[in-house]
């Protein structure tokens, strides 16, 4: 059930909708509040340039990524080199921390933010190795928007959450992740969507069932890049996928 369904119908029932504190006071774009400053953030985007970033398995940037109005910008058309749009990551790794990042897409695109990715040619794929929280257009992706585990939000393709919590194109998005000892937890515009702990038993019988079980890599290493994703072919061309007020706290 979508935000705005949900909130049809609370006005119908004549309740109300409480914001969400995390909302209610956010610093200019690109830069920290002054709690985020004595908390421990750094800024994993200046809002200027791409320093910090190269795409994976590679030395630089492929040419779809940019920076434009403050904003890591991939444009892509679906005929573009691979290498073009080939994931960004981080130059640097993580192993616990919290994460906080905004995004805005086109219509109907589709992305997704990895972490705990290991760059090395023995993977093709950033989510060879990293967990994703998906991103997706809440209009009409297809299958993403209709297909539980592959929602905005969830831990792609082992657990859902109950409620997109996520504003359709071209409003800003605001999410979280935090990681800490293999515990995590993902937050969509203020509203906790996934909570769920790596590495034991139970996580291991989740694996299992999915495509995953067949990847060695996957979810194996406890300290990785964060990687935005840029080889995902949905939505109307040219596709637009921007992010920007990325920052990061070593936990």
């Amino acid at each position: 059930m979508s935000r705005r369904l949900l909130t049809c119908l609370a006005l119908g029932l004549g309740l109300a909708l409480a914001v969400p504190v995390a909302l209610a006071a956010q610093p200019e774009p690109n830069t920290l509040s002054d709690q985020e400053k004595a908390d421990g953030f750094q800024l994993l985007f200046d809002g200027k340039s791409l320093k910090g970033w190269h795409s994976y398995l590679q030395k630089g940037t492929g040419k779809d990524w940019k920076v434009s109005d403050g904003a890591i910008v991939l444009e892509k058309r679906i005929k573009d080199d691979s290498a073009d749009f080939a994931d960004l990551v981080t130059d640097a790794e993580y192993d616990n921390f919290h994460l906080k990042f905004e995004w805005q897409m086109t219509p109907c695109a589709d992305s997704g933010v990895m972490f705990y990715v290991h760059e090395s040619p023995e993977y093709h794929y950033t989510w060879a190795t990293g967990p994703e929280m998906q991103i997706a257009d809440l209009a009409c992706t297809r299958p993403d928007s209709i297909t539980l585990y592959e929602r905005s939000g969830d831990l792609f393709d082992l657990i859902s959450s109950n409620v997109e919590w996520v504003h359709e194109s071209p409003q800003w998005n605001q999410f979280e992740i935090i990681a800490k000892d293999g515990h995590v937890q993902f937050f969509q515009n203020g509203h906790k969507v996934v909570e769920t702990q790596l590495w034991d038993e139970k996580w291991k019988a989740l694996v299992a069932g999915t495509k995953f079980a067949k990847m060695p890599g996957y979810a194996k290493y406890r300290k990785g890049h964060i990687s935005l994703q840029g080889d995902e072919d949905k939505g109307a061309e040219p596709i637009r996928i921007a992010f920007r007020s990325i920052r990061i706290k070593p936990l």
